[in-house]
């Protein structure tokens, strides 16, 4: 079953957290959509990582790093 999230475009915000540009937020919320396809559930926590990874503000690397350790949760 497919569940939805909090999206609001004139807030700029997922599940409450905010973001600086509609084109991120966009972006962030595709790639969020995509993996919940595969079962990902997202939080804020895990919303913040991929907007972070989005905007350049951590690597790939640290990326797959904060999955290991479900740093998401």
């Amino acid at each position: 079953m497919f569940k939805t999230i909090d999206i609001d475009r004139h807030k700029l915000t997922i599940m409450g957290v905010q973001f600086s540009d509609l084109k991120t937020l966009e972006s962030t919320a595709n790639a969020i959509g995509s993996n919940m396809f595969e079962g990902y559930e997202p939080t804020p926590k895990g919303i913040e990582i991929i907007r972070d990874y989005i905007i350049g503000k951590i690597t790939l690397t640290e990326l797959i790093k904060l999955a290991e350790e479900k740093a998401y949760v």
